[in-house]
C-alpha cells in the first residue's frame, strides 16, 4: 500500500526544491544510473523521524559544498514502490534501508549511507560524511591516478 500523496509531498518537496530529481520508476532509475552517467547520489526517502531530521537535511547540507555529484535523485520508499524496489535491486550487495543514501559512479555503487548510519547523527555529520564520498569518487580525476 503507497503513502498517500498529500501526506508525502512536504517530503517530497524538501529535496525538489533543492534540484533533487525524482525517480519514480524503474526506468527512471535506470535512466540515471546508466553505464556513462557519473556520479549521482540517490537518496531513499521515507517517511521516518530520521529522514526528517538528519537525512534529508544532512543530504541537502552536502550539496553546499565545492565537490558534488553530478547528478542527485531521489526514489520515495512506500510510495515509489517499483522504483525503490528496483534501485534496492541494484544495490543487492547492501541490505534494504529507508532511509539511506548511496553514491554511485558510472551505475556503479561506491558509497552507502544505511539508515543505522543516519538515526542519531546531526545532518551536519551526515552532511561531513556525504562529502567525504563526494571527495573521494566525485570531479574529474576522482578514481583515477594524478
Amino acid at each position: 500500500m503507497r503513502y498517500p500523496e498529500h501526506l508525502i509531498y512536504p517530503m517530497r518537496e524538501e529535496l525538489t526544491r533543492h534540484g533533487v530529481e525524482e525517480a519514480r520508476t524503474p526506468a527512471d532509475v535506470d535512466r540515471l544510473l546508466g553505464p556513462a552517467s557519473g556520479t549521482v547520489l540517490m537518496v531513499v526517502n521515507s517517511v521516518c523521524g530520521c529522514a526528517a531530521g538528519c537525512a534529508r537535511p544532512g543530504v541537502i547540507q552536502s550539496l553546499q559544498g565545492a565537490e558534488k555529484p553530478d547528478k542527485v535523485a531521489t526514489v520515495f520508499a512506500g510510495a515509489d514502490l517499483e522504483a525503490t524496489a528496483h534501485l534496492r535491486q541494484r544495490l543487492s550487495m547492501y541490505p534494504p534501508s529507508s532511509p539511506s543514501v548511496a553514491l554511485f559512479r558510472d551505475g556503479e555503487p561506491v558509497y552507502m549511507l544505511h539508515r543505522h548510519q543516519i538515526e542519531g547523527r546531526a545532518a551536519s555529520s551526515i552532511a561531513l560524511s556525504l562529502q567525504g564520498a563526494y571527495s573521494e569518487h566525485c570531479g574529474v580525476t576522482a578514481g583515477q591516478p594524478a
